[in-house]
């Protein structure tokens, strides 16, 4: 599947998949280690994960399995959003490069501006803290390129101010209805921070959406690849999950274009996704 292979170019210079193999919520162990195995046969060549994931030790054994040299794969983990301290980015790092078995990750991220546990709390001077980290491992060469996720634009604003490398990418939760939080996309691709969307199907909620259904059906597509497609041609980098075998070759089929006027009525879609309903699609 050429689209696979398709890449955007980061504020580096490094070339990276415009489509990623997702790894949240699939737990260590035989699901994780199988499923990125697959995918990595299926042609992708970016896979996803973090070190909050727990899964780091599966993606890093399927990927030295594949037998595809580690140059042809492009790898992105995160680090620990609890974590804001200079020696404990470090310390993250280190552990993530161990449990993966690599000598080094493609991309490394700060997972989010604030603990998952105080969601939306300052942590402006740990987040300027772990950025220098950041630097740090960036230099080294043993992160090909740095950046964050769900970062708003004012902690993005804080990192420029303070930092002396501008994040490579931004990678948030982006999805039919949900795109343009805060005005977020529109001051990183100002900044050439590339966005990355996560969920691009809403971990699944979007799938029974009878809008979106009837774009899917003038396409003969899937609301699934629909969805994808969507996020692709709003220039992201899209980061699909799944398990299921029929669906990571279906996530990879989208080499396809939705036009203009199919495009702006999507874009209207507001709201769509009730995120606290249960994931319909595993």
């Amino acid at each position: 599947m050429g689209i696979l292979t398709d890449t955007y170019t980061l504020n580096t210079g490094a070339k990276i998949p415009r489509i990623g193999f997702g790894t949240w919520q699939i737990p260590n162990g035989n699901e994780a280690y199988t499923s990125t195995a697959f995918a990595l046969k299926s042609g992708y060549r970016h896979i996803d994960t973090a070190r909050v994931y727990g899964n780091e030790e599966s993606v890093g054994k399927a990927i030295a399995d594949s037998g595809i040299a580690r140059e042809d794969i492009f790898l992105t983990t995160k680090l620990p959003a609890d974590i804001k301290t200079y020696e404990g980015v470090l310390d993250a790092f280190e552990t993530s490069l161990a449990t993966l078995g690599v000598n080094y990750v493609d991309l490394y991220l700060i997972h989010a501006p604030w603990p998952w546990t105080d969601r939306g709390g300052n942590y402006t001077e740990g987040n300027i803290a772990a950025w220098k980290a950041m630097e740090e491992i960036y230099k080294s060469g043993r992160a090909k390129a740095i950046g964050v996720s769900n970062f708003s634009v004012s902690d993005i604003q804080a990192i420029l101010d303070n930092g002396t490398i501008v994040p490579a990418a931004n990678q948030i939760k982006f999805f039919i209805g949900n795109t343009e939080k805060d005005n977020v996309t529109e001051f990183c691709q100002a900044h050439n921070i590339l966005i990355e969307a996560y969920s691009p199907l809403a971990t699944g909620r979007i799938l029974d959406k009878p809008q979106v259904q009837k774009i899917a059906d003038k396409y003969d597509k899937t609301v699934a690849q629909i969805s994808i497609r969507y996020t692709l041609q709003r220039g992201t980098v899209t980061l699909p999950k799944s398990t299921h075998e029929e669906y990571i070759l279906q996530n990879a089929n989208v080499d396809f274009e939705i036009d203009a006027e199919d495009m702006a009525y999507l874009d209207s879609l507001k709201d769509l996704v009730d995120l606290t309903q249960p994931n319909i699609r595993k």
